[in-house]
């Protein structure tokens, strides 16, 4: 039987869901492309017999080009929840979320790649309340006005609320200021979002990627169940071994820390436009879509094993706010 697009362009494919898409799809044989800016950052991926690690630098369009043809499909996973501040939102936003999946979808036409997975988030939208959804829905709109325009392509965009797993910045996170501090202050808690372990939404990305029935689609994705932020912090210091009080901070006073976070070195915790994001819930208004063909596990089932492993230092800050691990 011939496999549907049996090579594949992977953007993002050294990150958290990245790698772990990228290990279901090299599980299946296809022969994957994954860039990155330093090839140490994936040489995790290394192991992967039929994964190229090429170290390329994706502002330039010469070398998209290159990186581009020659696949059958590509997968744009590239986003990033902090940058600088602008109307509607800084250049990092900019550059990252709406200029790079357009220029992505370009170089997909000039080269024939009729096929194009794109990751964007639940709640994205060019009038929302967050640089970070802004520039998310600018970059919809952007590379669907590009396949729109091209009736051989064939573009699936998802839309994930947030994302938990063994490697997660998000629940480990909780855990581990949990393991440092007594009490935890928490802007925003009220918050609900409706959490998808990382095994399941990259099960629901490579079941569409040869489904005739996706394309063309944009699908929110979540997992069985919707909590407050506070919940989520209780839980991941409770199944870390610290429970603590969740301490409710006014958005007023949480900005204020935010932009104290935003001025340290290093990568923030949190920022003012995370916290604009949390005025809107991510969770989903309907059934998941049956041709994405997952059930997905619930939290609970889970994040107690990964969050419970070993005990850990303040040093696990320091690690996350430099990005290292």
């Amino acid at each position: 039987m011939t496999m549907i697009y049996p090579r594949i362009l992977v953007l993002g494919g050294s990150g958290f869901i990245g790698s772990h898409l990228v290990a279901r799809l090299a599980a299946q044989g296809r022969k994957l492309l994954v860039p990155t800016r330093r090839y140490m950052s994936a040489r995790h991926l290394l192991p992967l017999p039929t994964v190229d690690i090429a170290q390329a630098d994706l502002s330039d369009d010469a070398t998209l080009n290159r990186l581009v043809q020659g696949c059958d499909a590509v997968i744009n996973l590239i986003g990033t929840l902090h940058g600088e501040r602008g109307t509607p939102y800084g250049k990092t936003f900019r550059k990252l979320h709406v200029e790079l999946p357009e220029r992505l979808a370009r170089a997909c036409v000039a080269h024939g790649v009729t096929r194009m997975l794109h990751m964007s988030a639940l709640g994205a939208d060019s009038h929302g309340a967050s640089m970070y959804q802004r520039s998310k829905g600018d970059g919809e709109t952007a590379v669907r006005g590009v396949f729109d325009a091209w009736p051989q392509g064939a573009l699936t965009i998802f839309r994930p609320s947030v994302v938990f797993g063994p490697d997660d910045r998000f629940l480990n996170t909780f855990a581990a200021l949990a393991r440092c501090f007594p009490v935890l202050p928490v802007a925003g808690g009220s918050a609900r979002l409706q959490p998808i372990y990382v095994g399941d939404l990259t099960e629901a990305m490579v079941n569409a990627l040869g489904d005739h029935r996706t394309y063309g689609k944009t699908y929110a994705v979540a997992g069985p169940q919707a909590y407050t932020l506070r919940d989520l912090v209780e839980k991941a210091a409770a199944w870390s071994g610290h429970p603590r009080r969740v301490l409710p901070l006014p958005m007023g006073l949480g900005k204020l820390q935010a932009a104290a976070m935003e001025m340290l070195p290093g990568t923030p915790l949190i920022t003012r436009d995370n916290l604009d994001t949390l005025t809107r819930d991510a969770v989903l208004d309907g059934p998941l879509a049956p041709e994405l063909g997952i059930h997905p596990s619930s939290l609970e089932a889970l994040a107690p094993d990964y969050l419970g492993q070993g005990e850990h230092t303040r040093f696990d800050m320091f690690r996350m706010r430099h990005g290292r691990r």
